[in-house]
């Protein structure tokens, strides 16, 4: 049967950061991207509400900073060689993650079958963002059943990798998971824990659990 490998980006195939600070920091506005993270981290405000505040700070957002925050990103090594191997093999890949659909997507060049994220518009901004695009924990779970159906895995054949509370409920709702690079919230909850710098690695983890 073939599997469906479902990957978070922030803080997993992105080490130690996040789509919305690289291309902060593309911008010269680390501090303040940083104190919306910690809102957001610590419940203060929600993914609708820091994606409407993370809109009105990204005012002079170009294209130009976004290929640049994707090119320059902390990305795990083997990232395009763990997904070639999945093609290969008959199973399929995909990203499920709350930041921009406009970085999230850019992963389709790299070999992922499907690239899902909040659902931004296009940049340079023109428009406000709609709050019913914006994912959340909970959505993960919902954009990961739906990939199920259209590609015909079942949900015993799917294998989560993230890092942080906003990958719990996904964790949950599968059989196999890899905690990569991950925070407290993910202890123990994975039947499988990574921690370095190769894709490669903590996908043969998950293969253990073929074997």
């Amino acid at each position: 049967m073939a599997r469906l490998h479902l990957f978070d980006l922030d803080g997993t195939l992105i080490r130690g950061s996040a789509a919305p600070v690289e291309i902060s920091r593309q911008l010269g506005l680390l501090e303040e991207i940083g104190e919306l993270e910690r809102e957001l981290s610590s419940g203060l405000i929600g993914p609708p509400e820091y994606a409407a505040r993370v809109h009105e700070l990204w005012s002079g957002l170009t294209r130009e900073h976004v290929t640049a925050a994707f090119v320059s990103a902390p990305w795990l090594a083997g990232i395009q060689d763990v997904w070639r191997e999945i093609r290969e093999g008959g199973d399929y890949c995909a990203v499920i993650s709350l930041s921009p659909s406009f970085f999230v997507e850019r992963l389709l060049e790299w070999g992922a079958h499907a690239a899902h994220g909040s659902v931004f518009p296009e940049v340079p901004f023109t428009r406000p963002v709609e709050p019913a695009g914006i994912l959340s924990a909970a959505a993960k779970v919902t954009v990961a059943e739906r990939l199920r159906a259209e590609f015909g895995v079942s949900r015993a054949d799917c294998v989560a990798y993230g890092d942080s509370m906003s990958d719990v409920e996904l964790f949950a709702a599968v059989p196999v998971s890899v905690a990569v690079n991950a925070d407290r919230h993910l202890a123990g909850r994975a039947t499988h824990t990574y921690t370095g710098g190769d894709l490669r690695e903590a996908y043969a983890l998950a293969q253990i659990a073929r074997a």
